[in-house]
């Protein structure tokens, strides 16, 4: 029997008629003769809900309690599908992270799996039943109650897709969302963005990290990784979706696209500090750097577009940083300017990031001459830009970026353009321990 791992997202769970919907697609899978795993996130707006009350009561609450807090989200969703799924007359029980045997490490709010015993899911499907599991969550091996981070749900479902070996019986991981698959942009701002039948692991990532919500980027990583099979389909509509692989199912056009899709990143700042010890002296401005990046590591905040310029012998460093965590990232840093005895901050806000991505861009020229030119067009100024091998990102103010998105889509023709297709590619690695709690035959450490 294929194992299917099937992942339905707040929207597609907003109300009992949609939880009805989406249980059904998994009775149907079950009743093909599968074993069916399904992760649920929270109903509808329930995470913002539960942080709007977290922050009338606290301006910065502590994030233990937010975790657990949050985590009544997604269990109210696995009770809810179980009791749909027997409704439909299929055998069913709804598990916790912490049930699952999910082990992460401690970091509260962001923690990163280490660990899960698939045994206690296999008890559960060799028994006939569908397992209803709780996204975003697990637990410490102290105790203590985490969560992922936000889009978790989709990394639970991936990881159990993993560690479950859907791969090695022909099985797969479904992303059930409210699109009807991976676009070339966000349909709410580019009306003409198309969807795209395939897409590789790596061009994936890129877009999932620069603000496409289909997909959680710490899910892609894990799913390139473990070469989990990844599907993206409308949870309330019939259709294949976007198939997301590790090579394309036909190389004869892979060169002809250097730009398969773009993405918006919203509410940025950016962090500037000045005048910061000489950048070409190591034991002054290198290590300068390693204690600001050290205490901004430790605050639990992610930054991205670092960029150092040198100025009369001093160095001036730029990054950019989600609003959210711009509190305790002021914090790191005024720790860290305290500790090296100079340098000042300031803080911009109000700025967005527009990004195009395509593996095409490794042997295409004029990519960068490309997007520049559709921004000059429209009088969109750029802050900042940064680039990889598959990436070209610039830092605009946050009222340009709905008009910059749509600008570069057309720019690179991709209202045009109906399928995409991506080579391989090797990712950050992301270790997960699969253990098993009664076989130890079963267990062992997935590795890539």
């Amino acid at each position: 029997m294929a194992v299917i791992v099937q992942k339905f997202g707040g929207t597609s769970l907003a109300d009992p008629a949609r939880i009805q919907r989406c249980a059904a697609r998994a009775v149907a899978a079950h009743r093909a003769g599968h074993q069916v795993v399904v992760v649920v996130s929270a109903m509808g707006h329930t995470t913002d809900r539960l942080l709007d009350l977290a922050g009338a009561l606290s301006r910065r609450p502590s994030r233990r309690e937010l975790d657990l807090l949050l985590t009544t989200g997604e269990q109210t969703s696995a009770a809810l599908m179980t009791m749909a799924i027997h409704s439909a007359g299929v055998d069913a029980i709804s598990v916790s992270g912490h049930r699952l045997g999910i082990i992460t490490d401690p970091v509260h709010c962001r923690a990163r799996i280490r660990s899960i015993d698939r045994q206690r899911i296999a008890e559960q499907l060799e028994f006939g039943r569908i397992v209803v599991a709780a996204g975003f969550q697990g637990i410490t091996e102290d105790g203590q109650v985490t969560t992922l981070g936000r889009g978790g749900s989709d990394l639970t479902a991936v990881a159990l897709a993993a560690a479950l070996g859907v791969n090695e019986t022909a099985g797969a991981c479904e992303i059930y969302t409210d699109v009807d698959g991976v676009l070339t942009a966000d349909p709410r701002i580019v009306p003409e963005a198309r969807k795209l039948d395939r897409i590789g692991y790596e061009e994936m990532l890129e877009l999932a990290s620069l603000g496409a919500s289909v997909l959680h980027c710490r899910a892609a990583i894990c799913a390139q990784k473990y070469g989990v099979p990844l599907h993206i389909r409308h949870s309330a509509r019939d259709g294949k979706g976007t198939l997301i692989m590790s090579t394309p199912l036909d190389t004869s056009s892979l060169e002809s696209v250097a730009v398969v899709g773009c993405a918006l990143t919203r509410d940025l700042v950016m962090v500037s500090l000045r005048g910061l010890p000489n950048p070409l002296k190591p034991r002054a401005g290198a290590a300068s750097q390693a204690i600001i990046f050290q205490r901004i590591a430790e605050a639990g905040v992610f930054i991205d577009d670092i960029v150092q310029t040198e100025v009369d012998q001093r160095a001036d460093i730029s990054f950019t940083s989600p609003r959210e965590d711009l509190d305790a990232l002021q914090e790191a840093v005024r720790l860290a300017l305290a500790e090296i005895g100079e340098g000042d901050m300031a803080v911009r806000s109000g700025l967005a990031k527009v990004s195009a991505v395509g593996v095409g861009m490794r042997t295409h020229t004029g990519v960068a001459a490309t997007m520049f030119a559709a921004l000059a067009e429209a009088g969109i100024g750029i802050r900042n830009i940064t680039t990889s091998e598959i990436k070209i990102s610039c830092i605009v103010n946050e009222q340009d970026g709905e008009e910059a998105l749509r600008r570069v889509h057309s720019a690179f023709g991709l209202g045009q353009l109906r399928t995409a297709m991506a080579g391989a590619s090797a990712g950050d690695a992301v270790e997960i321990e699969v253990k098993s709690s009664t076989t130890p035959s079963a267990g062992g450490v997935v590795r890539p």
